[in-house]
């Protein structure tokens, strides 16, 4: 969840950190700081708050040197503060370091490094690491290390700087992400990517159970026995510049208004001549995947919702009895599985704690699985049987929006690869659905220009504290995604239900202080969703509609109508969300929130 960088060159190492730190501040916002070394000095700058709060004061105090480490924090163990921010240093002040992840013995470490007369000065688990460092350094960082990491049970990735030992930086792995960059004089590592892309393009992933020791002109990789490994170099695959704001007010909007493109590019690389390509990584052949009779998709949050969907998909078209999970349940549940199971985890990150625990968790029962991920190289991806990438670009904006979209998309393809494989769908009503996939960007810009009309609603709306949100079928999940939107940016109440269960609990809370937003698109359920809708309307529920374009019917009902193109059903999800995340950006920005980075959230939820 929290970010940290690390830099060792001949650049001005605090501007370097900053830059980093501004990268990754997705990640988490509680607090921030960074350490570096000069003339074999440690010096320690940190603050509680935002990230301005620390650019302020190296301004006013600043850090010199060519090595340093930074953090920016999502408060697990110890409120945010000046003394939990990291980096977090030893009793002496010689030893700084930062971490992502949590210690699970953090309370046993505590209680004994105590008894051995050290001083701990935050309520952190990070700082019982630095005082292990320090009882277990003899002469050697490194080893320090490797002893410390023994030593401790969780999910962390964290680095290490010493005054002692001025001219490194030292990095170890177990659970968090963590990425080197590889320059010319100088590296870098960082939890993410876009901290290291505006030095170098050259990277490589660390894997679990890896320590790395960064020099100005080196790059060293030990297991966890400190025997010396071969990493390989990756090439980063977009540029500095996909990550900038593109003159957009927030990442989120950009973002949302990037789903055409996203898709469009999707249809470039998935299909060729009609045919369907899932890529190099797929690694399934038709035969081992045609025998597949039960599926279990498990994710968290958004991506869960898109699972959600391709539930939908899958029964009805390769008619597959399908199963959708929340990770962090599936974990710890013991599924029946019978005949030849498929597991699916999709996750935008492919670092997701939840997610990649229950992807271990089928992988311990012999069972295959299949990822939906984003980032290439990400744990996720690389633990898998097969992965088919999503091909959404960096996404920067907390609230996933283009992923969500990406998601869908690549699932449907999925789908319609494997119907054809088990004979579900002729080869003539793939070529029409496929046709029918080239509408979809088009269609995208098309709602896209509702955006003033979703304003406008939105600025009328924007005193409510409750909003239901409803679906039925294939936008059922659509609902649930809407709902999440507008809670997770804009802090206000939103539930999401399927229409038909409103007199099971529901409609009681119907009233004309609580909108309601439906989506109600043509589909084999239309007439009910109506039926639906006039339940509301008799108890002067205030109704904004996603409909079809040409549907006269729902004027009748709603008090707002949004018209979206006539698309297939089974790909309506597509259209039907962009106004949800149009309507939920506004409501945010119209309440003066912080759209791009949402209190207490994180944009990548790497510790369970």
């Amino acid at each position: 969840m929290c970010g940290i960088v690390g830099y060792i060159g001949s650049k001005d190492v605090s501007s370097v950190l900053m830059a980093g730190l501004w990268k990754l501040e997705y990640r988490g916002y509680d607090s921030s700081g960074i350490a570096t070394i000069e003339n074999s000095e440690l010096g320690v700058r940190k603050t509680f708050g935002k990230l301005m709060r620390l650019q302020e004061l190296l301004t006013k105090e600043p850090l010199g040197g060519d090595v340093g480490i930074g953090h920016t924090r999502w408060a697990t163990h110890g409120e945010p503060s000046e003394q939990n921010a990291h980096p977090q240093v030893d009793c002496e002040g010689k030893i700084a370091i930062v971490h992502n992840g949590i210690i699970e013995n953090y309370y046993t470490l505590r209680d004994r490094l105590k008894k051995s007369k050290h001083i701990f000065k935050s309520n952190t688990d990070t700082e019982v690491i630095a005082h292990l460092i320090e009882e277990n350094y003899k002469g050697n960082l490194k080893n320090a290390v490797l002893k410390t990491v023994k030593m401790l049970k969780g999910s962390f990735a964290f680095a290490v700087i010493s005054s002692k030992e001025p001219g490194k930086i030292i990095a170890y792995r177990k659970g968090s992400p963590l990425i080197i960059g590889i320059g010319k004089g100088e590296n870098l590592l960082a939890s993410d990517i876009p901290a290291v892309i505006g030095h170098t393009r050259s990277i490589i992933v660390m894997d679990d159970d890896e320590l790395a020791v960064l020099t100005k002109n080196s790059v060293s990789f030990f297991n966890k026995d400190g025997k010396k490994i071969q990493k390989k170099i990756r090439k980063v695959p977009y540029k500095s510049a996909d990550l900038e704001k593109g003159g957009f007010p927030h990442y989120m909007l950009k973002e949302i208004f990037e789903q055409p493109a996203v898709i469009r590019d999707n249809l470039n690389i998935r299909l060729k001549n009609s045919k369907i390509i899932l890529g190099d990584s797929f690694h399934f052949t038709p035969d081992s995947i045609a025998s597949i009779n039960n599926i279990f998709i498990q994710a968290c949050g958004t991506s869960w919702h898109a699972g959600y969907i391709g539930k939908y998909i899958l029964e009805k078209l390769a008619r597959i009895h399908t199963e959708v999970d929340i990770s962090s349940e599936f974990r710890y549940r013991n599924p029946v599985i019978s005949g030849e199971t498929l597991v699916i985890a999709v996750s935008q990150s492919g670092e997701t704690a939840d997610t990649l625990a229950g992807l271990r968790e089928a992988k311990a029962k012999f069972l295959r699985v299949l990822s939906f991920v984003n980032t290439p190289g990400s744990t996720i991806a690389r633990e898998s049987d097969g992965v088919i990438y999503v091909n959404a670009g960096p996404e920067i904006g907390v609230a996933s929006t283009k992923a969500f979209v990406a998601q869908i998309f690549n699932l449907y393809l999925f789908t319609l690869y494997l119907s054809r494989i088990k004979w579900t769908i002729t080869k003539e009503e793939m070529l029409r659905r496929i046709k029918e996939l080239n509408k979809i960007p088009k269609i995208i810009e098309d709602v896209l220009k509702l955006d003033p009309e979703i304003k406008k609603i939105a600025e009328n709306l924007k005193e409510k504290k409750n909003f239901i949100f409803l679906g039925r079928g294939i936008n059922y999940p659509t609902a649930l995604e809407g709902a999440l939107k507008l809670k997770e940016i804009s802090y206000i109440y939103a539930s999401g239900y399927p229409a038909g269960e409103l007199k099971h609990g529901p409609l009681a809370l119907v009233d004309e202080d609580i909108p309601i937003v439906a989506i109600a698109t043509k589909s084999d359920v239309y007439e009910k969703m109506l039926s639906n809708l006039e339940e509301v309307k008799s108890r002067k529920g205030k109704i904004i509609a996603i409909a079809t374009k040409g549907d006269k019917k729902i004027k009748d009902i709603a008090d707002s109508v949004l018209y979206i193109p006539d698309i297939m059903e089974e790909i309506s999800p597509i259209p039907a969300v962009i106004p949800l995340q149009l309507f939920a950006y506004h409501m945010a920005n119209l309440n003066g929130r912080d759209v791009d980075k949402p209190r207490n959230l994180a944009k990548s939820v790497t510790v369970e």
